[in-house]
């Protein structure tokens, strides 16, 4: 079924063939999500004394959309996307997100993260200062470590540009665990976090980020050709259906085998699922006093006293 959405993201022309397959129980009105996820932004930034914001920028769409979304919700020229390659990074990426940037006329920083990744690991026959194991490491604890070194840049940079890190990170990947923990899923608010990918892509339509963003398959680009789909083993129109009908709509396992679904994708969903639990969560904290912070000692992000 092609993308719905109340705007077409060709200016009029019917595509050759459609920009993405939309499972009809994840249709959304991408004119109220949008609404939604932009008076968010204004209100988050608002609440915490802040004006402007600051992104990676990939050249997916998760990150283009939310680019497309706190520009709506700020101007452009209070937003800051910052683009940080690894040298195996796809050239495509950069590509990309710069065509991002210019539809959005906002300001960019391009920050390689090559020296840093190397400086641990090592590179050819130089040790980095992780020592000779460090070499050894699989291209997905590389993979995690390029994402907590991006969230470093992003956070340093916050203070430079006086703003705060928006996240980019979409439902899908939050409910089996697909982010790296205080890497691509930390930030300070995220517009899109209720969004399952198939909705981002809705969305985005809407919100004509360009098309060839939209089409490509999605990428964490750790290692050349990586794929989510591939990795994961799932498309994601049928892993969205999966966890809508699995976690919005608490259908039971039995439920779910009528519905068509097959046992081992139920059953390999719900681990995922349930031994990602602790990256949704805040750490826990063991509580001794009266008024514990995070559990008994509750206040809006922005309370008396605490203007900038």
């Amino acid at each position: 079924m092609a993308g719905g959405s109340s705007s077409d993201p060709l200016g009029g022309r019917e595509p050759a063939e459609p920009l993405f397959e939309l499972p009809p129980e994840l249709a959304i009105d991408t004119e109220v999500a949008r609404r939604v996820t932009v008076g968010f932004v204004r209100n988050q930034l608002r609440q915490a004394g802040f004006s402007r914001g600051l992104l990676g920028l990939s050249g997916g769409i998760d990150s283009a959309l939310v680019a497309f979304l706190v520009a709506e919700a700020i101007g452009p020229e209070n937003l800051l996307c910052v683009l940080m390659p690894y040298r195996t990074s796809s050239s495509e990426s950069v590509d990309h997100a710069r065509l991002v940037v210019d539809q959005l006329g906002c300001p960019s920083d391009l920050v390689d993260i090559s020296q840093i990744v190397d400086g641990y690991f090592g590179r050819d026959a130089e040790v980095g200062a992780g020592g000779t194991a460090a070499r050894e490491a699989s291209p997905l604890r590389r993979g995690n470590f390029m994402a907590r070194a991006r969230m470093c840049v992003l956070y340093d940079r916050s203070v430079t540009w006086g703003g705060l890190v928006v996240g980019t990170g979409n439902k899908t990947e939050s409910l089996i665990g697909y982010s790296t923990l205080f890497g691509d899923s930390a930030c300070a608010f995220n517009p899109i976090g209720d969004l399952y990918k198939s909705q981002v892509r809705q969305v985005a339509a809407a919100m004509r980020v360009p098309e060839t963003i939209i089409r490509k398959a999605p990428s964490a680009d750790l290692w050349p050709g990586q794929t989510d789909e591939a990795e994961a083993g799932f498309s994601y129109p049928e892993l969205d259906r999966l966890l809508f009908w699995m976690i919005d709509k608490r259908r039971t396992d039995e439920e779910l085998l009528a519905m068509g679904f097959a046992g081992t994708a139920i059953d390999r969903v719900k681990r995922l699922v349930a031994v990602s639990e602790f990256k949704r969560q805040v750490p826990p904290v063991a509580k001794l006093g009266p008024r514990t912070t995070g559990v008994d000692y509750l206040y809006p992000r922005r309370r008396p006293g605490s203007s900038r």
